[in-house]
C-alpha cells in the first residue's frame, strides 16, 4: 500500500485541475482497496452542502447533482464528527440516507474519512463494497493517510479549478474569486500580476497560452537544438572516459528531443493552444511521473534523467523569452517563495502589491514590503499563483485577502478604501515636525529601519531621529557576488551622509535563515537554528573585517555611525566580534592614516539565551536593541516563514511581553541604553505596549512612523502602564489583542490600526 500511496501523491501533485485531482484519487484508491465504489464529496460554500464531485462505481450522471446537507446522511455525519466512520451494514445505521440517483443500493460496507485542511473539513472520501464486512484497520489507516497527505493538494487544486472556471467564463457573468493569506503590510493594492518563478523549475512554470502558435513552435525548436548541441558536446568530452553503453545514453537523450518523441508531443500541445514553456513542462512532468511509477529500478531512476533534460531545455526557453512582454503600469508581484532579489528587475515605482504563497508576516519579504509601503500578503497557500500572469488582482494588506476578477461593486469598495488611506496619510503629514511626546510629558525617540535605497527619501520625509536599523544584507542580496570593500564603503557613505548628523545604526551582515545570498547558498535542515548572523561573520573574518572597514571608512568626517551585532547568543561571541572591530579600527587609524571616531557598538537581543544574559552583554557594549521578530519566533517555537503556524506567531503573546519586561529591567540595571527594532515597534498597538513596558526608543519602517507617533501623542504613559500591567496577567495573545483594541477603541485612535485578533487555541 505504501507504493500505491506514493503513486497517488505523485499523480495528484502533477495534476493541473481539480477534476484531474479527484479523478486520480477515486480511481487509484478504489484500485488499491479493491473496493466496489470510491467517491469524493466536497463542501460547497455557496449552498452549505456536500456535493458528489467524483466517483468510480456510482452512476456518472449523479456527479455534481447529488447534494447532501451538512449533517445529512453518513457523509454529513463523518464531516460533522471530523473522524472516520467504518460500518459493516451502512443501511442499518440511523443516519443512512438512500439517494436513488447514485445507484448505491447493492452496497453495504461503508468507510468514510474526512478530508481536512487547516482545521477545515473540505469534504469526505467514501469507500463502499457489496459484501457485508467492516474494512480492516490497515485499510482504514491507508485511507486516513491518503486524505491527510492529499488535503493540501485538494485545497490548492480546488482553488485552481475555481479560478480556471472564472477564466473561461467569458460567455457568462464574471464571478470574483477570493484567496486568503496572511496580512503582512497594510494597504490596498490594485494592479496586474507579474510572476516570479524559480529558474528552470518545471513545476513552477505558469500556465500560459499561445498567441502566435508558429512563433512558439520556432522558439521551442531553437531551445531543442541548443539542448541537443549541449548533449553532443558533453558526449564528445566524455568519449574517452565512458564505455560504449554509457555513451549510448547521450544518443538516447538526443533522440528523446526529436519530433517523433518528446518534441512531437510538445509541438502537438502548442498547436492545441499552450505556450512553449507550459507545453514543455506539462509533457516532461507527465513522463517523469510515468517513469517514477515503474517497477524496474533502472527505469525508475531514468525519471531523474528526464527531469534534468527537461530543466535544460526549459532554461533555454526562459532565456529566449526573457522579458519580451511589457510590464504593466501597476504591478502586483506574485510568486511561490519571493525574496528581496525578486525586486531587482521590477521598477519599484510601479509596484503596488506583493503576494507570496510561502512565508508569513515576519518573513524577510514582508519586512521589505512594509519598508516600501507596498501592500503585502504572505502565506497565500491556496493561491493558484502559476496561473495569475496578467490577471488584475486586488491585494488587501489589512485582511490578507487576494481577490481575482473582482466585481464592479467590490472594486468600488476597495477604491474607496484607497482614498481613505490617502486621506489618513495626508492628515498624518501634519505630525511630521511635531515631537513625539505623550500627553503626560514623556518624550520618545522614533527611528527608522532602512535597507533599500528608496528608504532614504521616505525616512527623511518622516522626520525620524535617525536610523535604528540599517539592514546591510539587502545590498548584498541585490548582487551576483560579494561587494568589494570600496563598493560597500560607497553604499554606507550614502546612508551616513543622508542622515548626518543623526545616528545611523548599521547591523552587520545578517544572512542565513530566510535570507540566502544567491552566490553564497546555505543548505540546512533547520536554517533558523543553524549557521546565520554573527556565526557566519565570525567563521568568515575576511568577510566581516571587510564590512567593518567599509563602515568605518564611510563614517570618516561624519561620525554618526553605530555598529550593531546580530544573533548574539553568548558572551564569547560578543567579545570576539568587538575584538575584530577594534582590530579594523586600529589598522585604519594607525596604519592607514584615517581620522575616525570609534563608533558606538551594540548587540541585538533576539535569542532566548541573550534574554538571560542582558546584564553581562550590556556591560560590554554601548547599547542593546531588541529584535522582536526573531525573539518571538524562538520563544514561541514558531517558524515565522511557515504559513501553517503563522496564527501562532504573535509579538503580543504574554511570554514575549514578559521577556521584553525582563530585558528592559536588566538593561536599565546596568545603565545600558535599550531600544526596540523589531516590527512590533511599527504597530500602533505594539508601540503602546512598549511605552507601558518602559521603552523610549523605537525603530520601525518609515511608513509606520507617523501612525505610531500619532498614537503615542494621544496615549499617556500612565495609561500605557496600566494597560500593560493587565496584559501581563493574561494567558494568551488573543486576549491581549482584544483587550488592547477595546481599551483604545476611541474614534481618534481606532483609525490608526485595524485590530488583528490572534488565534486563541
Amino acid at each position: 500500500m505504501l507504493a500505491s500511496l506514493r503513486n497517488i501523491v505523485q499523480e495528484v501533485n502533477g495534476a493541473r485541475s481539480l477534476g484531474q485531482v479527484l479523478a486520480i484519487i477515486v480511481k487509484e484508491v478504489r484500485s488499491a482497496m479493491q473496493a466496489g465504489v470510491c467517491s469524493v464529496y466536497l463542501f460547497d460554500e455557496s449552498d452549505q452542502r456536500y456535493v458528489l464531485m467524483a466517483s468510480e462505481g456510482l452512476r456518472s450522471e449523479s456527479i455534481g447533482k447529488v447534494r447532501l446537507a451538512m449533517r445529512e446522511g453518513l457523509v454529513g455525519l463523518v464531516a460533522a464528527r471530523e473522524e472516520p466512520l467504518n460500518l459493516e451494514n451502512a443501511d442499518k445505521h440511523p443516519n443512512f440516507a438512500y439517494v436513488e440517483e447514485t445507484g448505491e443500493s447493492p452496497f453495504h460496507s461503508f468507510l468514510g474519512v474526512p478530508i481536512i485542511h487547516h482545521r477545515k473539513v473540505l469534504g469526505v472520501l467514501v469507500l463502499q463494497q457489496e459484501t457485508q464486512r467492516k474494512f480492516g484497520d490497515e485499510e482504514e489507516a491507508f485511507v486516513v493517510t491518503v486524505c491527510a497527505q492529499l488535503s493540501g493538494a485538494i485545497a490548492h487544486a480546488e482553488a485552481t479549478g475555481a479560478l480556471r472556471q472564472l477564466a473561461s467564463a467569458g460567455r457568462g457573468k464574471s464571478r470574483e474569486a477570493m484567496f486568503r493569506g496572511i496580512p503582512s503590510s497594510p494597504g490596498v493594492g490594485i494592479g496586474r500580476a507579474v510572476l516570479v518563478s524559480d529558474t528552470a523549475d518545471l513545476a513552477s512554470v505558469p500556465e500560459r497560452f499561445a498567441t502566435d502558435t508558429n512563433a512558439e513552435i520556432e522558439i521551442f525548436r531553437t531551445a531543442l537544438e541548443s539542448a541537443k548541441e549541449d548533449m553532443r558536446n558533453l558526449g564528445e568530452g566524455l568519449e574517452s572516459k565512458l564505455s560504449s553503453e554509457e555513451m549510448a545514453l547521450f544518443e538516447v537523450y538526443i533522440r528523446m528531443l526529436d519530433d517523433r518523441s518528446l518534441g512531437g508531443e510538445v509541438i502537438a500541445a502548442i498547436i492545441a493552444g499552450q505556450a512553449a514553456q507550459s507545453a514543455w513542462s506539462s509533457v516532461i512532468l507527465k513522463h517523469v511521473r510515468t517513469f517514477r511509477k515503474m517497477d524496474d529500478p533502472y527505469l525508475r531512476e531514468r525519471a531523474a534523467d528526464v527531469n534534468d533534460l527537461g530543466k535544460r531545455v526549459l532554461g533555454y526557453l526562459q532565456r529566449n523569452e526573457k522579458k519580451t512582454l511589457p510590464l504593466p503600469r501597476r504591478i502586483i508581484l506574485v510568486g511561490e517563495d519571493l525574496s528581496a532579489s525578486a525586486l531587482a528587475d521590477i521598477p519599484v515605482s510601479r509596484l503596488v502589491g506583493i503576494v507570496s504563497v510561502k512565508g508569513s508576516s515576519n518573513s524577510h519579504m514582508a519586512i521589505v514590503g512594509r519598508a516600501l509601503g507596498v501592500p503585502t500578503v504572505m502565506g497565500a497557500v491556496d493561491l493558484p499563483w502559476a496561473e495569475m500572469e496578467g490577471h488584475e488582482l486586488i491585494i488587501d494588506g489589512f485582511s490578507g485577502d487576494v481577490i481575482s476578477r473582482a466585481s464592479r461593486s467590490m472594486r468600488r469598495v476597495y477604491l474607496q478604501r484607497q482614498r481613505e488611506e490617502k486621506l489618513l496619510a495626508k492628515d498624518l503629514e501634519k505630525l511630521r515636525d511635531i515631537p513625539c511626546v505623550t500627553p503626560d510629558g514623556f518624550p520618545l525617540s522614533l527611528f527608522v529601519n532602512t535597507g533599500l535605497r528608496q528608504d532614504i527619501a521616505k525616512a527623511l520625509k518622516s522626520s525620524a531621529e535617525g536610523v535604528g536599523l540599517y539592514r546591510t544584507e539587502i545590498p548584498f542580496l541585490m548582487r551576483s557576488s560579494f561587494p568589494t570593500e570600496d563598493e560597500q564603503t560607497a553604499i554606507y557613505r550614502e546612508q551616513l551622509q543622508a542622515f548626518a548628523p543623526k545616528p545611523v545604526t548599521m547591523r552587520t551582515l545578517d544572512i542565513g535563515g530566510d535570507k540566502d545570498l544567491p552566490y553564497f547558498p546555505i543548505e540546512e535542515e533547520n536554517p533558523f537554528l543553524g549557521w546565520r548572523g554573527i556565526r557566519i561573520s565570525l567563521d568568515h573574518p575576511e568577510i566581516f573585517l571587510a564590512q567593518i572597514r567599509a563602515m568605518l571608512r564611510a563614517s570618516e568626517g561624519l561620525n554618526n555611525l553605530r555598529i550593531m551585532l546580530p544573533m548574539i547568543s553568548s558572551v564569547p561571541e560578543l567579545d570576539r566580534a568587538i575584538e575584530l572591530i577594534d582590530r579594523a579600527y586600529n589598522e585604519l587609524l594607525q596604519e592607514e592614516g584615517y581620522s575616525i571616531q570609534r563608533p558606538e557598538i551594540g548587540a541585538m537581543i533576539e535569542v532566548p539565551a541573550a534574554v538571560y544574559q542582558v546584564k553581562e552583554l550590556g556591560r560590554r557594549v554601548d547599547f542593546l536593541s531588541v529584535g522582536t521578530n526573531d525573539l518571538t519566533q524562538y520563544l514561541l517555537a514558531v517558524d515565522r516563514n511557515n504559513p501553517r503556524v503563522a496564527n501562532l506567531y504573535h509579538a503580543l503573546h504574554p511570554a514575549v511581553l514578559r521577556a521584553l519586561k525582563e530585558i528592559y529591567e536588566q538593561a536599565t540595571a546596568v545603565n545600558c541604553k535599550i531600544s526596540i527594532c523589531g516590527e512590533v515597534a511599527g504597530d500602533p498597538l505594539g508601540a503602546v505596549v512598549l511605552l507601558g513596558l518602559g521603552y523610549e526608543s523605537l525603530s520601525m519602517s518609515a511608513n509606520s512612523l507617523l501612525k505610531v507617533k500619532s498614537m503615542l501623542n494621544q496615549v499617556s504613559k500612565s495609561e500605557a502602564r496600566r494597560l500593560v500591567k493587565r496584559a501581563l496577567r493574561m494567558s494568551d495573545a488573543g486576549s491581549v489583542s482584544v483587550f488592547l483594541s477595546d481599551a483604545l477603541n476611541r474614534p481618534e485612535l481606532s483609525k490608526l490600526y485595524r485590530p488583528v485578533i490572534a488565534d486563541k487555541s
